[in-house]
């Protein structure tokens, strides 16, 4: 598909990362955008960001909605038929996602739901909401971000990651499935399932406040708790540490991931939109996300062995 001027894009999870990078591209392209995010803070310097590299007469709309509840992202769809004064957009980019609900045997109920509320519900709930207009517009493009945990349901062989795993999974399934879905009852729109590998993003810094545990200098001593039995568990000399220690180790864990990652988001967002253009359903992104798909597939018997994460991990050559 074609991303020109004057089309309109939705955008969940706009705020950072990922998302903050389609809503600068795409405005940089003239396209009108509406993103959602839980921060208005973080929209808000999307927005100028956007604003500052885009055409005259380019509209970027804000609006304050939590992707797990359906009603939010009605209310947010009535505010882009407001703002937007239409009742078509042309492209649509379920990015909002969290981490979190590493463990289903021994963890918090309350933590994996909420974060496969987040991950799956708010792409169900987004697709719901605005796929009748994409289907409204002449032509139209549906964007789901899974993750490469959509392939791999883990991190290692030492560390639980059901919740985030499962909603993963569940996009690129259903996603997929939406491939023949969309072919017969709707051929003018498409859709494209995206697996990013390590993006340089805030979800590790940004996940905490949404699951209630604050920042993680702020975590509470019962989260700090647990997240000290799950570093012991895979092998980290951190039993003995003072709880602030551990809450200054999390914080630079999250900074880390977001400032060392081989993809920045910029480079993200501009694979994926590469992927829309070519009209491409499945979408890999990073060099990592390629790597780990070929080793899956080559062999898939011994995914979630201590010696595939070993090879993943040491950067080896596929297993055979």
């Amino acid at each position: 598909m074609d991303i020109k001027a004057q089309q309109i894009a939705v955008v969940t999870g706009g705020g950072t990362g990922i998302g903050r990078a389609l809503v600068r591209q795409l405005a940089a392209s003239g396209v009108h955008v509406a993103m959602c995010d839980l921060s208005q803070d973080a929209m808000d310097e999307s927005r100028k960001l956007a604003l500052d590299g885009a055409p005259a007469g380019t509209r970027v709309t804000t609006f304050k909605a939590d992707v797990s509840r359906e009603y939010e992202l009605q209310a947010f769809r009535d505010a882009v038929i407001a703002e937007h004064n239409t009742r078509h957009i042309h492209l649509m980019f379920n990015n909002a996602g969290i981490g979190g609900g590493g463990g289903f045997v021994d963890g918090s109920r309350a933590e994996w739901e909420r974060t496969f509320g987040v991950c799956w519900w708010g792409v169900y709930y987004g697709c719901r909401t605005f796929l009748p207009m994409l289907t409204a517009a002449s032509e139209g493009h549906l964007v789901n971000v899974s993750s490469v945990n959509g392939f791999w349901a883990t991190i290692g062989a030492g560390v639980s990651h059901t919740a985030y795993s499962a909603a993963k999974f569940a996009v690129k399934g259903f996603t997929e499935a939406l491939v023949t879905d969309l072919r017969l009852n709707a051929p003018h729109v498409r859709c494209s399932v995206v697996m990013p590998g390590h993006i340089g993003t805030s979800i590790a810094l940004n996940t905490g406040q949404v699951l209630g545990h604050g920042s993680a200098l702020e975590m509470a001593a019962s989260s700090v708790a647990a997240a000290r039995k799950r570093m012991v568990r895979a092998g980290a000399p951190v039993a003995e540490l003072p709880d602030d220690q551990i809450r200054r180790m999390l914080h630079q864990r999250a900074v880390d991931f977001r400032d060392n990652a081989p993809t920045t988001a910029e480079q993200a967002a501009t694979i994926i939109l590469d992927g829309v253009r070519a009209n491409r359903w499945r979408i890999l992104v990073g060099e990592d996300a390629e790597r780990l798909d070929r080793m899956v597939r080559n062999d898939p018997e011994s995914a979630y062995t201590p010696e595939f994460a070993e090879a993943w991990r040491d950067g080896r050559p596929p297993l055979v």
